[in-house]
């Protein structure tokens, strides 16, 4: 009814097809202009969309249904609509394209509305999550105010490098300016920027000033990023505008490349500095490559589902709050994982269930939610009941946003991730992705102690458990012309050795290595070896024996090396500084 020739598409799907109604969901209508520039992206959101399309010749093929994909909570999801669309005076009141008889937008809009449970649940949100909701992508958010980078050239320089290598590996990336107290929302600034509300950036480009003279040596280079304001109007007014005098020391040929154009379209340049100062935070999503088949990096992927549960009993508790929640912390889930290389950068996102759809009952806010990350035990199995040895590494933001995001570079080693929720005894559930170069072995500590079995009549059950940190080896015998030393642990447990990575052309070592060992036999002791590492054949170079008992001292103690046999063995070159946690009850540590 609202015209004779309705197409899903007219001309193609461009960002400048949309355009925002009376709900305040420019979020989503950025989010959908970055949908737009990416064909890959949005052939996965709009299945078989030629199918989908009215056909004038075959009118009895329209059935007035369609169908859109989300990735909803980790999975693909379908949802279906049929072509009845709020009007007033016969016109769209929300989301609508430039063509009267282009519906694609509105009916994409349609769709979410459902998924999020009304139009309602629409009226205020985030660009990011859309855009994650519309590819299934890994979502960071950056305060640019807090991070100071329009003030550190360097720190400039470093996010205009990585927005740009995301966006050509296509990634998706909006961004917007908070309202200060006092500022109305959608106030519009004195460089036409509007207050409060979601742009999309649709381009990032070096731009060199005479780049066209081949020869040249002074081509002034320029860092540019290029936005659209989903209302289809007003514009940055300052430097680099459509009508700015800059744009004169432009030859018309590199306009054109960039897209420029003079109309009152919603999009336009600026400078990435002036992006910098002007704007408040952006979110950055990145669509993490896992394919093998590709030229660019390809990382490993993990994800796992989980949910933060209250229980009155502590060992089966899981949502103990925060890490300034000390008695209850450690009641959170809990995951492992390790580091193979040397080095490795980390990718983490944690994301919590959509609440919107409780907006209704006044309970759609997300909440604060973030993650800690230890170096823990090599050969941890078990669920961490108290933090003695463990080396806290990483600790994310806490901020009540759908995701939180973390990137670090992590030594070779295991590790032990808590999602938490920021304060304790909150229940929800949440999606964990992990992404590393070489495989990480992700999964879920779920046991507390070794399990109780037929065979523990047999064989035996352990009856005490012990930590140890090797922290350092000094004073080592030189074992090569240059006075050095290969050195490595080997930590040997009744039949459990464990070995620590090799450090290189040194006597005095700093190892950092920690071990766990569930003892059956509590009075054999433990033995810490201290290697040289050789191509032919290793070197012994002495060794420290631990009745690691329960009344050790628990402060870090540096031993003599010594000889093999007991611990009256005779001394030999070197001491090594190590701390020792033992105790009866498995579950204390």
């Amino acid at each position: 009814d609202l015209c004779e020739d309705p197409h899903l598409f007219v001309n193609g799907i461009s960002s400048h097809d949309l355009h925002q109604g009376t709900l305040g969901n420019c979020w989503f209508v950025a989010a959908c202009s970055c949908l737009a520039l990416r064909k890959a992206l949005w052939q996965q959101v709009i299945p078989d969309f030629n199918e989908q399309e009215w056909d004038p010749k075959n009118p009895e093929k329209y059935t007035g249904i369609f169908r859109f994909r989300f990735w909803c909570f980790g999975e693909w999801t379908e949802v279906v609509v049929d072509d009845l669309l709020p009007t007033m005076d016969g016109k769209l009141i929300y989301c609508h394209s430039n063509m009267k008889n282009e519906f694609w937008s509105a009916l994409l809009e349609k769709a979410y509305a459902k998924l999020a449970g009304s139009y309602e649940a629409l009226d205020g949100g985030s660009a990011a999550d859309a855009i994650v909701d519309f590819t299934g992508a890994v979502a960071e958010s950056v305060d640019l105010v807090q991070g100071k980078y329009g003030e550190i050239i360097s720190e400039q320089m470093k996010l205009f490098e990585d927005l740009l290598k995301v966006h050509k590996r296509g990634g998706l990336i909006s961004c917007s300016i908070m309202a200060s107290p006092g500022t109305a929302s959608e106030a519009e600034t004195e460089m036409g920027l509007v207050v409060g509300h979601a742009y999309s950036v649709t381009a990032i480009r070096k731009l060199r000033l005479g780049e066209r003279l081949i020869f040249s040596l002074k081509a002034e280079k320029l860092f540019m990023i290029r936005l659209r304001n989903p209302w289809g109007k007003r514009e940055w007014n300052g430097a680099w505008s459509d009508n700015s005098e800059e744009w004169k020391k432009v030859s018309n040929s590199e306009r054109k490349s960039l897209g420029l154009t003079l109309e009152n379209d919603g999009e336009f340049w600026m400078t990435f500095e002036d992006w910098c100062k002007n704007f408040t935070d952006v979110d950055i999503c990145r669509i993490v490559n896992t394919s093998y088949f590709s030229i660019h990096k390809t990382w490993e992927k993990k994800m796992m589902h989980g949910a933060w549960t209250k229980n009155s009993e502590p060992l089966l508790n899981r949502s103990g709050g925060c890490f300034d929640n000390k008695e209850t912390f450690l009641q959170n889930p809990q995951y492992v994982f390790d580091v193979k290389k040397t080095e490795d950068k980390v990718l983490v996102s944690l994301q919590q269930e959509d609440r919107r759809k409780y907006k209704k009952e006044g309970k759609g806010d997300s909440i604060p939610i973030g993650f800690e990350i230890f170096k823990v035990e090599d050969n941890r199995s078990y669920r961490l009941h108290k933090l003695t040895v463990q080396e806290r590494v990483a600790t994310s933001l806490y901020i009540n946003t759908r995701t939180v995001f973390l990137k670090r570079i992590l030594k070779q080693g295991r590790y032990v991730l808590i999602p938490t929720t920021y304060h304790p005894g909150i229940i929800t559930k949440f999606i964990l992705r992990l992404f590393t170069d070489v495989p990480s072995k992700l999964r879920e500590l779920k046991a507390d102690k070794p399990k109780m079995t037929c065979w523990s009549l047999l064989c035996g059950y352990p009856r005490r458990v012990t930590q140890i940190k090797i922290h350092s080896a000094e004073g080592l015998q030189k074992q090569d012309r240059s006075g050095g030393a290969d050195p490595y642990v080997l930590i040997k447990c009744e039949n459990q050795t464990m070995r620590s990575p090799v450090q290189h052309d040194t006597t005095s070592a700093i190892f950092d290595t920690q071990v766990i060992f569930y003892r059956k036999n509590i009075d054999s002791p433990i033995i810490v070896q201290v290697w040289n590492n050789n191509i032919l054949c290793d070197q012994f170079l002495g060794q420290a024996v631990l009745a690691a008992s329960t009344s050790d001292p628990r402060e870090q103690q540096t031993l003599q090396l010594r000889g093999r046999g007991s611990q009256e063995a005779a001394e030999v070159p070197g001491h090594i500084t190590i701390k020792v946690f033992s105790s009866d009850d498995l579950v204390e540590l």
